[in-house]
């Protein structure tokens, strides 16, 4: 009896340590791609804010600098044409991509890999409550962020160089990674819905080696 009473607790031990498959990530690539191996990129640290001084120190030798105005240009071809190549060599190395749909949602962050299969990857990520229906969203980049991004670099937009421009709001809007230099390219809106419709997108930017790449975008819209 006792013997009996050994081999049962250790088959169920045995069954307890099975390993569990691991969730996916939250940017996973196509089901037929194999995954590559990541040393997983530093978050970005945000800098202690500035209280004599411009919030970036950096600014006026940023916003002069082409650098920046030609890594727009190259998001911008990258999003019409969904061209995932592309837009993989505009994403930082160091610290990978941030996206937000909602300013106070989700972040989900896409390493230089993960950004080739950006256009093409249907895995469902969760961006967050919505902030009209309190609800979860959940959907891919294509499906939640992308048709967004398409309307704002086909339309009218003005950019602004570490200026957040946004239309009427009923909450302060304000960029979520200061110390970090960014471009702001703002939709102004429509007539028909007396501007509501406005939308801008920010897009920070760091250098690495030298060279500036996209480290962060992040959406702002008119909330009830």
């Amino acid at each position: 009896m006792n013997r009996l009473f050994l081999i049962l607790t250790l088959l169920t031990l045995t069954a307890c340590s099975i390993p569990v498959d691991a969730p996916p990530p939250p940017t996973a690539l196509p089901a037929d791609t194999p995954l590559p191996t990541f040393s997983p990129a530093p978050a970005f640290t945000p800098l202690p804010a500035l209280t004599e001084t411009p919030a970036s120190t950096s600014a006026p030798a940023f916003c002069n600098d082409p650098r920046g105005s030609e890594l727009i240009a190259s998001l911008r071809a990258a999003i019409q044409t969904r061209d995932g190549a592309l837009l993989a060599s505009l994403v930082s190395p160091a610290l990978g991509m941030d996206v937000r749909i909602f300013r106070d949602g989700n972040v989900i962050n896409y390493d230089v890999e993960h950004a080739k299969f950006i256009f093409e990857t249907t895995f469902q990520a969760d961006w967050g409550l919505h902030f009209a229906s309190g609800e979860a969203t959940k959907g891919s980049f294509q499906e939640i962020v992308l048709p967004s991004l398409q309307q704002i670099f086909s339309a009218n937009t003005e950019t602004a160089c570490n200026e957040l421009k946004t239309g009427g709001v009923t909450y302060i809007p304000a960029w979520q990674y200061p110390g970090m230099d960014f471009y702001s390219i703002h939709f102004p809106g429509t007539d028909q819905y007396s501007g509501l419709d406005w939308q801008t997108w920010a897009v920070g930017m760091a250098p690495v080696d030298g060279k500036l790449y996209i480290t962060a975008l992040s959406h702002f819209v008119w909330e009830p």
